[in-house]
């Protein structure tokens, strides 16, 4: 006691000094962030540069090709007439002569073969020399190539940016989708403009501006919670500084060493202001119901008290919220580690200065503990009547009250195991112009997503022999009848058009040198967009385009590719290897799962360790457990009937809301033990404790409601089911403590 009382009186005394450093540093951070606050919603944060399929990624792009592709809808008069399609050329100009892309393509680039003088020659597929009934009777004899080049109306032409690989863009990100469309724009307008940059910059905007709204919204709606839960408007103050400070000091940190903001953390300002108010409340109301109590003691003792009798409850219940949060950092999504790591310095740095902060208030302050009373209250709602209610609901109802919250509990345990583990690709995209761009280049292109397979035998061999090409079209067929894929393009395509014009060059009699060197020529760099064979000619390519699909249906498409080339290939003598976006991000599910089961079961056993520190007794600390669980089951219930799946945004909500649910028991149960010293019953300790702490469960749960509430409201369906959920948890947690919890307590704690 005397050395608190010492801390207490060093930081009243330096009071003066203590507000300057704030004030400067508030200024340094502000100046930091305003600065340096930045967005990357990039691949990179989301898979670890050693990763495997990361690498593999990479080593494609370089080989094969990016498929950082924009993908343009350009509107014209008609999409195979001379003018068009010379504002096309000119568009290649501008385009290229850009530093971070690698080609374009498009009908005024795209070639066809011709087979003559025993050689495979490349002539321009369009020719303003030929008719347009000409044209026409062309392109349908390459339909998945020239679908990808025109709309079926002939209203739209198809233009192709391709980047250069994903390390050597990572930087200009934001740059480059802004600078393609200033270059669009000089020749067309009412274009639709898709493809991972574009949604990649949307994500960005999207969060950046997201996240300026909800730290506005959140600060509104805590000032407006605090005007009814605080017991005088003049802890108000105190209160909002004990949000404002930690987030400033903490974005200060974050932008001064270097890290951006993405679609995990732009949730870190509404969270922590949050918890920050959520320790605020539950000392102000300790100091104030200290200050009825005890009329005579001086300020510095009423402080000290105050401190004291809040610093063992509120320390475990920041240190089972930050072991909540810290277990994210093992997850495999370095944007879960971020997100992870910055929490927790900024839940430390909450409950230390808003100790501070305090104390330094309540030295300035003096106030008439009798007379003082809330600026807004709710007529006809009284907290003391409402838990002398509540005290004697769970002493007259405790046998039913426990066995109906624990036949829920049964049931959460049995959704647990129904809820999918999904991520919607368009779910991570607010609507806006990119979505309906997207949705309408998608409807007619039959996707948007570039997908590369790679068939090599396995010794080397040269690919193109009659065997092979036998298995090749086989395999371009089931490709072509899978109704997740469209548009497959491959040295199929090229020989079934080359068959239809000139049959004798596939006859039986031809000798295997004579097709090898023939097809070997249809790879050439005017048709580099499509990558048919490796440079020895012992891989052939294939070109498929998917939609922007959910990970569940990229894992099925997947995985008929590889069921297809079984059924097709002897897989001792060829090898699959399938390359893109896709790919990676087919991985999400299992690493969101390993995020669940590692950061949970984590999170769980170090929070009973906690527990079981702070109760000192096993069988209290499960009787306390218990309660702490349901919430979770119960959110598992919520998410197996809604159907909301598992997914990037929600893959981080067990172990935060386990570190959340225990936060108002650990206040309760604190008091609680406590009121052991006094002489009574399980049942008199637990109604005591209701009444001393109920007030701030009720006024810190209406707060993290309010906060995650605002979280719900974000255009991004993803994030929008994050906040509607821990809004929903949250509130299930205070009920499972003021009523399942006493209950537990008070038939078995004897």
């Amino acid at each position: 006691m005397k050395n608190l009382k010492s801390i207490v009186q060093f930081i009243i005394k330096f009071r003066i000094a203590i507000i300057v450093v704030f004030a400067i540093l508030m200024a340094l951070a502000g100046h930091q962030t305003l600065n340096k606050l930045s967005v990357d919603n990039s691949l990179s944060i989301w898979f670890l540069e050693d990763d495997p399929s990361y690498k593999a990624y990479i080593d494609f792009q370089e080989r094969f090709g990016s498929d950082e592709i924009f993908i343009a809808m350009l509107p014209v008069e008609n999409a195979i007439g001379e003018p068009d399609v010379e504002a096309l050329k000119q568009l290649h100009k501008d385009i290229e002569s850009l530093p971070y892309v690698k080609t374009t393509f498009s009908l005024a680039k795209a070639k066809y073969p011709i087979y003559a003088n025993n050689k495979i020659n490349f002539d321009d597929l369009y020719n303003p020399k030929r008719s347009e009934k000409g044209l026409k009777s062309l392109f349908s004899k390459l339909p998945n190539i020239t679908s990808q080049l025109v709309t079926k109306d002939y209203k739209h032409q198809f233009f192709y940016i391709q980047m250069k690989p994903t390390p050597t863009i990572e930087e200009k990100r934001q740059d480059i989708a802004v600078e393609i469309r200033t270059v669009i724009d000089k020749s067309y307008s009412n274009y639709y403009l898709t493809g991972p940059p574009v949604l990649n910059e949307a994500y960005s905007k999207g969060i950046y501006k997201e996240s300026l709204t909800f730290g506005i919204l959140t600060v509104l709606v805590i000032t407006i919670l605090l005007l009814f839960l605080l017991p005088s408007k003049r802890y108000l103050f105190i209160a909002l500084l004990s949000v404002a400070i930690p987030v400033s000091l903490l974005f200060g940190l974050i932008t001064s060493l270097g890290f951006a903001l993405n679609m995990i953390s732009m949730l870190i300002p509404t969270i922590l202001m949050v918890y920050s108010v959520s320790d605020a409340v539950h000392i102000i109301n300790i100091y104030h119901k200290e200050g009825l109590i005890n009329t005579s003691i001086s300020k510095v003792d009423l402080i000290t008290i105050a401190i004291r009798r809040s610093l063992t409850p509120c320390f475990y219940t920041t240190l089972t919220t930050f072991v909540g949060y810290f277990a994210l950092y093992i997850s495999p999504l370095p944007a879960f580690k971020n997100m992870g790591v910055f929490t927790c310095i900024g839940l430390l740095m909450s409950f230390i200065l808003v100790y501070v902060i305090t104390i330094i208030g309540f030295s300035f302050m003096n106030l008439n503990f009798e007379k003082a009373k809330p600026i807004f209250s709710l007529k006809g709602i009284s907290q003391t009547n409402f838990i002398e209610w509540l005290n004697g609901f769970t002493s007259t109802y405790k046998t039913s009250i426990i066995t109906v919250f624990t036949l829920v509990l049964t049931f959460g345990i049995y959704s647990i195991f129904q809820v999918d583990i999904d991520t919607n690709s368009r779910d991570l995209l607010a609507e806006g112009q990119a979505k309906d761009d997207l949705r309408t280049v998608e409807v007619e292109l039959g996707g948007s997503n570039r997908l590369q397979l790679n068939i090599s035998t396995t010794n080397g061999d040269v690919i193109l022999n009659k065997e092979a090409l036998k298995k090749l079209e086989i395999f371009h067929e089931k490709l072509e009848e899978n109704p997740l894929i469209s548009s497959p393009v491959s040295v199929v395509t090229i020989k079934s058009f080359l068959q239809k014009r000139t049959p004798v060059l596939f006859q039986s009699s031809i000798s295997e040198d004579k097709l090898k060197n023939t097809l070997a020529d249809v790879d050439a760099a005017e048709n580099s967009f499509f990558k048919l064979f490796s440079e020895d000619l012992s891989t052939a390519g294939f070109t498929l385009t998917l939609m922007e699909m959910r990970t569940s249906e990229l894992e099925q498409v997947l995985n008929d590719i590889k069921v297809a080339f079984e059924d097709t290939f002897d897989t001792n003598d060829f090898s699959l290897k399938i390359n893109g976006f896709a790919v990676v991000f087919s991985q999400l599910n299992n690493f969101i799962l390993e995020t669940q089961f590692k950061s949970f079961f984590a999170a769980f056993f170090v929070a009973f360790l906690c527990l079981w520190f702070f109760i000192r007794s096993l069988r209290t600390t499960i009787l306390v457990l218990i309660p702490n669980i349901l919430p979770l089951a119960i959110l598992a219930i919520f998410m197996s009937l809604l159907n909301i799946p598992l997914d990037v945004s929600t893959a981080m909500i067990t172990p935060i809301m386990l570190g959340i649910a225990m936060d108002d028991t650990i206040h309760l149960v604190h008091k609680y033990r406590k009121s052991k010293r006094v002489q009574g019953t399980a049942e008199q300790r637990m109604n005591n404790a209701m009444h001393y702490t109920g007030g701030a469960l009720l006024s810190t749960t209406i707060a993290l409601v309010g906060g995650f509430l605002i979280i719900a409201s974000s255009a991004t369906p993803s994030v929008s089911d994050f906040g509607a959920l821990c809004a929903v948890t949250v509130a299930i947690a205070l009920i499972t403590d003021i009523f399942y919890l006493p209950a537990l307590l008070k038939t078995f704690d004897k």
